[in-house]
């Protein structure tokens, strides 16, 4: 415990903070890895561990649902830490814990252990993917929180299109054990360091509960403007509509965005595309996705940000319009992948913003905390559910209504979430 002790003790910061640029660029790095070793990878698992340990494809995809539960039941203390200044420790101990846990992988035997190693990796999930990185960068640069994350979600963005043949290339080479090894290193010597040094400089931002006076001014320019005023109880903002209007616009846009990627394939291949454009469509989804934060990101001092969080998620139901307006013609699947695919990369930043513009920025860890769980549940049954849609004499026809209908409702959420914030400024 000493060794600890010292450690943290010769560690505490004492210069100058790094600046926006850097800091969001080399933390993207550790984004990039964390969702392609972690996340990404779990699918090419999938079928190596089920030969070896005999399982069932049902019993391994459920080590993934826990590992979704896990991340929402931390999301909350993760917050909640982070909300108190203590975002460097958890962010590199985190990265630690990953490593160890994908290490810990190599060794299992057993189902109870698969499926204990998977609840292990939820936890260091949580503590080291967008929901605690955006929490920080919004703590730390209050006047320009959006554009860091935009330029951290660049290379996060391009995770799947990384690590799914980076991570198929291991597993082929070394075979799934091994491969699991060098994942471990990557968190240990990569992910590691760039918490280590690019978190120092931590300040506490508890808010107060003394005055109720709503913290967010809504500005008309490009940029917001964030004047200084007492902070608000965390409990008076759960009695406002904005936080509920944003829970449920989040619940309901992470649902269609869970639900779709695992049944990506067998839908594009109803569409009667070629085998070739069958594989290659989902690939390209991580480099459209980037490539909508590289335009936000060059175009954004010329919008409003509030028309463009208005905007921006229009574009997944848009893109489900076409296809089931199309009926899954190939012309309709083509404009669907690219709208989903531009839409679903915005909206990460759209949620990653949305709690701090409207609600909170003093509490913004605990408020997106309190609802990982919530999402955590949605996340997990969204790709059930349209499962259990299909039919083989319609396909996918009934559950691609539903989720137009979950993403139009989810879009008139947020509307009313601005609308809502909006009135209490006046």
């Amino acid at each position: 415990m000493r060794m600890f002790r010292d450690f943290w003790e010769t560690s505490k910061p004492n210069f100058e903070a790094p600046s926006l640029g850097p800091f969001s660029v080399w933390l993207s790095w550790a984004q990039l890895i964390t969702w392609g070793s972690v996340f990404y990878t779990f699918s090419l698992l999938m079928g190596p561990v089920e030969r070896e340990l005999g399982l069932s494809r049902a019993e391994v995809s459920l080590g993934f649902s826990l590992a979704l539960l896990a991340d929402g039941l931390m999301a909350y203390p993760i917050g909640w830490l982070i909300d108190r200044g203590h975002e460097r420790r958890v962010m590199t101990w985190g990265s630690v814990w990953v490593g160890a846990c994908l290490l810990a992988h190599s060794f299992i035997d057993s189902l109870l252990g698969f499926y204990g190693v998977w609840l292990a990796l939820g936890i260091g999930m949580s503590a080291t993917l967008y929901s605690p990185v955006f929490a920080i960068v919004t703590r730390r640069f209050p006047n320009d929180f959006r554009r860091a994350i935009i330029i951290m979600t660049f290379l996060g963005g391009l995770a799947s299109t990384v690590f799914i043949p980076l991570s198929s290339w291991l597993i082929q080479s070394l075979g799934w054990r091994h491969a699991l090894w060098v994942l471990a290193m990557l968190q240990w010597f990569i992910c590691w360091p760039l918490h280590f040094w690019f978190l120092r400089g931590a300040h506490q931002n508890i808010g107060s509960s003394e005055d109720p006076k709503p913290p967010i001014q809504l500005p008309s320019t490009s940029e917001l403007q964030h004047p200084q005023a007492p902070a608000v109880a965390i409990g008076v903002h759960l009695k406002r509509a904005p936080f509920w209007l944003l829970a449920c616009f989040m619940l309901l846009t992470f649902s269609v965005s869970s639900a779709l990627p695992a049944h990506m394939i067998s839908l594009l291949e109803e569409a009667q595309l070629s085998p070739a454009w069958v594989i290659a469509i989902p690939a390209s989804i991580g480099v459209i996705q980037v490539l909508g934060r590289l335009l936000l990101f060059v175009f954004e001092k010329h919008l409003d940000v509030h028309s463009a969080n208005k905007w921006i998620p229009c574009l997944v139901p848009l893109g489900l319009l076409f296809l089931v307006a199309g009926g899954l013609e190939p012309w309709a699947a083509l404009l669907f992948v690219t709208f989903y695919g531009l839409g679903n990369g915005l909206n990460t930043i759209v949620k990653g913003t949305a709690m701090a513009q409207y609600v909170s920025r003093d509490h913004v860890g605990q408020l997106n905390g309190m609802l990982g769980l919530p999402l955590a549940l949605g996340r997990a049954a969204a790709p059930l559910a349209l499962g259990l849609m299909w039919t083989p004499e319609v396909g996918y026809a009934h559950g691609l209504r539903w989720l137009l209908v979950a993403g139009v409702v989810g879009v008139a959420c947020l509307w009313l979430a601005q609308i809502s914030a909006q009135k209490s400024t006046h």
